[in-house]
């Protein structure tokens, strides 16, 4: 394939941490009286977490109550996860293989610089990626392309020219909009959440699903 980049989305997609952030959202917003199931919670697990808090709670809270409350989010996910802090299935290898082809690679994810730090740092990752992008380098998040445009900016590439990995829905809808292919994984949704998109290429349990090497030769 002609694609020479590739643009990564965090959270549920290179490491499997989504149930994680949904329940302690879960947990917050019904503290504060939203009476949410889990599901419902998970639908709204998109975007900024003030954009999600914006969603459920409208006008109610000033800049700096989010800001306290998402600290304490991000601090309580980050403490519970660390136990369990390791890439989805095959992406080691994967990363290893696309970067020994000279693929460029890119993060590009509406979580906060340091839930990204955590993951890189953590798994010694970061060599790996030449553009960073996080939720407080966009004005608009998913499912607005802004992310992956500015990614790919910052990679040196044409849209066109990147696959994106993705998720959720509203990430493969940004990379539609972004004039992007994708691949999904279908770590916290349905293959079925995703007919329709007519730029995915695959959709994949993990990154040792045997579709994906055409990728990286």
């Amino acid at each position: 394939m002609a694609k020479r980049a590739f643009i990564f989305d965090l959270n549920g997609t290179m490491i499997d941490d989504m149930n994680f952030h949904i329940r302690a959202w879960h947990d917050i917003l019904n503290q504060l009286g939203a009476e949410l199931t889990l599901e419902q919670v998970k639908l709204e697990c998109y975007g900024k977490n003030e954009e999600l808090l914006e969603r459920i709670f409208p006008g109610r809270f000033s800049e700096d109550e989010m800001q306290l409350m998402i600290a304490r989010k991000e601090a309580g996910y980050r403490e519970v996860f660390r136990p369990y802090l390791q890439l989805i299935d095959g992406l080691d290898v994967f990363l290893r293989q696309a970067h020994s082809n000279n693929i460029l690679m890119g993060i590009g994810s509406a979580a906060l610089p340091e839930n990204i730090n955590y993951v890189l740092d953590g798994l010694s990752i970061r060599n790996y990626f030449k553009a960073i992008v996080s939720a407080t380098d966009v004005r608009i998040s998913k499912p607005d392309p802004e992310t992956f445009l500015l990614c790919a900016d910052k990679l040196g590439v044409q849209p066109e020219d990147c696959i994106v990995f993705e998720d959720a829905p509203k990430g493969v809808e940004a990379a539609s909009l972004a004039g992007m292919s994708c691949v999904v994984l279908t770590t916290m949704h349905p293959e079925d959440d995703f007919n329709g998109w007519e730029h995915t290429l695959f959709k994949v349990p993990n990154y040792s699903d045997d579709r994906l090497i055409s990728l990286v030769q």
